[in-house]
Formats: structure tokens, sequence, C-alpha cells
């Protein structure tokens, strides 16, 4: 009967050293590339206060029963919390525009308008 010859394991231990060194490596050089390359993310403002004002300033001079009034502000403040998310959620970061001090970005509030408005839309009647 033959025997088989299985390397020595100095030589097995060497190249799974070698192979993991190289992984490392590689995995190394990945993260670092994914790091370097990641874009920061953009800076955007919303005038909140102004654009809920508006809202309760037209609540308030419509003729309506108080818990009509009450259910409308709050669909009107989830649709504005899910709009707010929304738009946070493809990197951009949503500051209230009344809150920042200093610098400049970009006023998404005709954005944030919209989208609350389209909310609005799509809540079913009651």
């Amino acid at each position: 009967m033959t025997r088989l010859r299985l390397p020595q394991p100095r030589l097995a231990l060497g190249f799974l050293a070698t192979l993991g060194i190289a992984g490392a490596l590689l995995w190394a050089a990945w993260i670092t590339r994914a790091v370097a390359t990641a874009q920061a993310p953009r800076i955007v403002t919303g005038r909140l206060a102004e654009t809920i004002g508006k809202f309760v300033d037209e609540a308030a001079r419509a003729d309506a029963e108080p818990q009509a009034v009450q259910a409308a502000s709050l669909a009107y403040l989830k649709a504005a919390e899910a709009a707010v998310a929304e738009m946070g959620g493809d990197g951009r970061v949503v500051l209230v525009a009344e809150a920042v001090l200093a610098g400049a970005a970009d006023d998404a509030t005709p954005e944030l308008e919209r989208r609350i408005s389209e909310k609005l839309r799509q809540e079913p009647r009651r």
C-alpha cells in the first residue's frame, strides 16, 4: 500500500500565514479606499417653524370643529416628521433653519413643503 506524503506542517503553516497576511492587506486597502472616497453629507436647512406657522394660521382661520382641527394638526405633524426623515434618508443632514447661527446651507423648505403636501394627500380620509 502506498502512503500519501503530506507536505510538511511548517510549509503548510507558512502558506496559511501568507494567505492570512495577503487577505488582511487586501481588506485594509478596501477599507482605506471606502473611507477615502466617502462623500461628506450634504447639509440643508428647512424653515420648519415658518412652515408649521402657515398651517396653524390656516387652521385658526378655518371654521371647523375643534376635534377636526386637532386631527388635522396631528396629521400635519406626522406628515412633517415623515417628510424630514425621508429627506434625511438619502445622506443629507436636515437642520432647522431657525437653529443655524452661522454658515450657509441650501434651503430645502420648498421641498419640505411639497413632501408634506404629498404625504397629506396620500393619507386616507376618515
